[in-house]
């Protein structure tokens, strides 16, 4: 039986499954992952998960943070 759960390879944050693209105008700009104790996220140009937030809001509001300043509010797909 397979399981959900991955182990990332960057650092010790343990993905469980869900996740959400993050969408800009001009593609894919980051994700946020689920993972034990919360959600994580990493940009597209990040080599490592970031810290872990209690909700998928504030993990939303984090990656949002961490965009350049003036982006819009990036669009969120489940996968």
């Amino acid at each position: 039986m397979m399981s959900n759960t991955m182990q990332s390879t960057s650092d010790s944050h343990v993905l469980t499954g869900n996740r959400w693209v993050a969408m800009g105008p001009a593609g894919a700009v980051g994700s946020v992952h689920s993972v034990e104790g919360g959600f994580t996220f990493k940009l597209m140009t990040d080599a490592g998960y970031r810290g872990i937030y209690p909700t998928l809001d504030v993990a939303q509001s984090a990656l949002y943070a961490s965009l350049l300043p003036g982006s819009e509010w990036p669009e969120f797909r489940e996968h």
